[in-house]
């Protein structure tokens, strides 16, 4: 039987006709510094124009690893107010690109609209620094700041993990690290396409092959970074690829959302369905037409605008409780 992809979103199909680059098969190892280059580049104002007061914060890494650098954005129109809710951000870029500025336009949005103070974190990269080192950096990071919550404005019983892609998928490894090291108990976990599962051998990821933003061959580059000769094996952590996980009882509440027309549909769509299995709570959106990161290539498309509302609706809901 063919693999017969799904259409992309018509909308999205003419936003992408313009971006011929991005649908083209994806990232080999080569690529891999070329990639690093053009995350580095059209970093945002993360003051947002002054709504928020933004500084970097060094903090001390996993033992015996280097310190970990968190970006802290507090909001500027109540300076004095403490037992903010706190997003704690954990970014994109295939775990081989990225600092603690990527993706974070869309945390900031929710901060400024919900009253929240935002955490981003840099983790080490792949392939130069393998897993466990980028999980425990981001592991790190949540420890400094659920212990210095308050002092950021923050209140340390209100803290959402958030990424998405491979920030996703480290998002939902830390609700299972925290949960197995009985450390800091995030609120709930927000999972934006995230990136769960190294076997690479979903339908949807062989439907996707050579289509798309983030296609098979683009995958495999990822997680064999992160892995090496282990990816696909029978010994992966589900602290690497959280698929992986035997048990998915006791997590946060998680809100999760993947394109139907994305390699990583199945995969979400499975995990999510494993946390209904396990008695655990989980909104899962699986928007049709949408191509992996397709609100952040087309924003103004109906499509995004209905994904990052219910992103916002979602945590509203989560915070008022």
């Amino acid at each position: 039987m063919s693999m017969v992809p799904p259409p992309f979103d018509p909308e999205l199909a003419t936003v992408l006709e313009s971006f011929p680059e991005v649908l083209a098969p994806g990232l080999t190892p080569d690529d891999v510094e070329a990639a690093r280059r053009t995350a580095a580049l059209g970093l945002i104002d993360v003051t947002l124009d002054g709504a928020f007061e933004a500084e970097d914060r060094s903090v001390p890494g996993p033992e015996g690893a280097p310190e970990v650098s968190l970006l802290v954005c507090r909001p500027t129109a109540a300076p004095a107010r403490t037992g903010l809710p706190v997003v704690y951000h954990v970014h994109g870029g295939g775990l081989v690109a990225g600092t603690n500025r990527a993706g974070v336009t869309e945390p900031l949005a929710w901060a400024r609209e919900l009253g929240a103070v935002v955490v981003s974190v840099e983790y080490r990269l792949a392939p130069e620094h393998p897993h466990p080192a980028p999980v425990e950096d981001v592991y790190a990071g949540l420890l400094w700041t659920a212990e210095h919550a308050r002092e950021i404005g923050g209140d340390p019983d209100r803290i959402v993990v958030a990424g998405a892609s491979a920030g996703g998928g480290l998002t939902a490894a830390l609700a299972l690290l925290c949960r197995d090291r009985r450390g800091p108990r995030p609120l709930g976990q927000l999972l934006m396409c995230p990136m769960l599962d190294d076997r690479n051998d979903t339908p949807s990821s062989r439907q996707m092959a050579g289509r798309g933003v983030w296609d098979r061959t683009a995958n495999e580059t990822a997680w064999t970074a992160l892995l090496g000769d282990r990816r696909g094996g029978p010994d992966v952590s589900p602290y690497a690829a959280p698929a992986r996980a035997a048990d998915l009882s006791g997590l946060p509440p998680a809100f999760l959302d993947v394109g139907s027309a994305e390699t990583f549909r199945d995969e979400v769509v499975g995990y999510a369905s494993r946390i209904w299995q396990a008695g655990g709570v989980a909104e899962l959106h699986v928007w049709p037409g949408g191509c992996h990161g397709f609100d952040t290539l087309a924003p103004e498309a109906s499509l995004s605008r209905t994904a990052r509302t219910a992103r916002v609706a979602w945590l509203r809901r989560l915070l008022a409780r």
